[in-house]
């Protein structure tokens, strides 16, 4: 973050200074996690489920926090503290006035109901070989992830990448207050989170807050591919670019095929020329999230050279999503267990699919959470899905998700294997009475189903906590 001064902070937040000097100045990053205070940071006192930032002011401050931002008086001694009526409020308007003081920094924002980590990730490897870009690791999209991936933004800070989520109507446009975009991008409108929309076309309305908050001198970087995203072009005052598999996009792919290990390679069409790309992510579904890239690269300028070889040199950067290794005995793990919903569990699949070829495939899939009144039906389908691949075994994980099982026995030409187990001890022991060299094993399902622990189990991996 730029240095603000706590008077600084209390005019931007609208707060008071309690304790300290007006003049102290805060140098460092701005934290949550009293574990995480360096010197000179602001440590922002969050009100959690299970924890009150208030009780750990005093030790951030002993840490070297140059001072809190707070709902209340810290206990302790007399500390330096910002008092505010709504912590996470201030939070946004702390970002905001951040965000406000960096002219230079060109805000780029993606939203979609999946897709958007991945994408998020692709578009800062690439603008990266552009000038020092900023973006969050993971999902930090929400309203206390939101600004503070904005406030590590500095004077030197030319890209500002970041995800735009929402779970109703006006949150993508309360988070496009807090750090407004000049470029948007919108991959697509699924299922995701539909028990709480109701239904795609809410979700499109909801999606479609983020170009309606860009300037007539921005960029709206559309899904051609999408119906519903294509239409959202009537929302914005800004230039409209799409990108896509038709012939119409103004950034598309031909050619496309995957090698041996389900790794994309494409070629890259735009106004300016084409150029081959060969990835290092794996799934078809990569393609469409590399093209957004590249329209979005494109937008701030970007050579096509260098976009065509950033992408073909990207790498995954958040964790467990296509994270693709393979055991001493040549089993395959994809682990892709960070979240779930019908859209991205038919992709991954694919995406297995192709990668076993005449190899033994085994899906370890959880529930999907949020779909509502389709849970059932959609759980089906990804079943009937699983068993069209070929999968030679399906393990089911938790009663949310055994419509799966259902789906897959309602495939009569399917002669694999399906297991309905409980928990992921119960995956792990039936996955292990199973496999053989050379198999190859997805593992998908919501959040909540904590699915990474079979990957980590399969790999051999430590899985103690993630920290706070």
């Amino acid at each position: 973050m730029i240095a603000l001064s706590l008077a600084q902070i209390a005019e931007i937040t609208g707060g008071t200074i309690l304790g300290g000097s007006a003049e102290v100045t805060v140098t460092g990053p701005v934290v949550i996690d009293s574990r995480a205070v360096e010197a000179g940071a602001l440590f922002v006192a969050v009100r959690g489920e299970r924890v009150d930032g208030h009780d750990f002011a005093a030790a951030a401050v002993a840490s070297g926090a140059a001072g809190v931002l707070a709902e209340r008086a810290p206990d302790g001694p007399d500390l330096p503290t910002v008092l505010v009526r709504d912590v996470v409020g201030a939070l946004g308007l702390l970002a905001r006035g951040v965000v406000d003081r960096l002219p230079q920094a060109t805000v780029v924002g993606v939203t979609g109901s999946s897709g958007k980590t991945s994408t998020k990730d692709l578009i800062a490897q690439v603008l990266r070989r552009a000038g020092p870009t900023v973006a969050p690791v993971g999902s930090f999209n929400n309203e206390i992830g939101h600004p503070l991936t904005a406030l590590r933004a500095d004077a030197d800070t030319r890209y500002l990448v970041l995800e735009y989520s929402a779970r109703g109507i006006g949150h993508i446009a309360y988070l496009t207050e807090v750090a407004p975009p000049r470029v948007g991008v919108v991959l697509n409108v699924g299922t995701a989170h539909i028990g709480e929309f109701g239904s795609r076309e809410v979700v499109a309305r909801a999606k479609g807050e983020l170009v309606e908050a860009l300037p007539a001198e921005g960029a709206a970087v559309l899904n051609a591919d999408d119906p519903l995203v294509r239409t959202m072009a009537a929302r914005t005052a800004a230039r409209i670019v799409t990108f896509g598999r038709v012939p119409d996009a103004t950034v598309r792919a031909t050619g496309e095929r995957l090698d041996e290990a389900g790794r994309p390679r494409f070629t890259l069409v735009t106004p300016e020329g084409a150029l081959p790309v060969s990835m290092r992510l794996h799934g078809s579904h990569s393609v469409s999230n590399a093209l957004a890239a590249a329209a979005a690269a494109r937008e701030v300028g970007m050579p096509l050279h260098e976009i065509a070889e950033a992408l073909s040199e990207a790498t995954p950067v958040s964790r467990w999503r296509m994270e693709v290794s393979e055991r001493s005995d040549g089993v395959t793990v994809i682990n892709d267990a960070y979240n779930a919903n019908p859209e991205s569990v038919r992709a991954a699949l694919d995406a297995l699919g192709h990668m076993a070829r005449k190899r033994r495939a085994y899906a370890v899939l959880g529930w999907m959470a949020e779909l509502g009144a389709a849970s059932v039906s959609e759980h089906e389908k990804i079943g009937q899905h699983a068993a069209r691949i070929g999968v030679a075994g399906l393990i089911v994980v938790g009663q949310n998700a055994a419509p799966m099982r259902e789906g897959a026995e309602q495939v009569g030409s399917w002669t694999g294997e399906c297991v309905q187990v409980d928990d992921v001890g119960a995956a792990v022991a039936a996955l292990n009475q199973r496999l053989r060299p050379q198999d190859v094993v997805l593992v998908k399902g919501s959040r909540v189903a904590g699915l990474e622990r079979v990957a980590r189990a399969l790999l051999d991996e430590p899985s103690g906590g993630d920290g706070a």
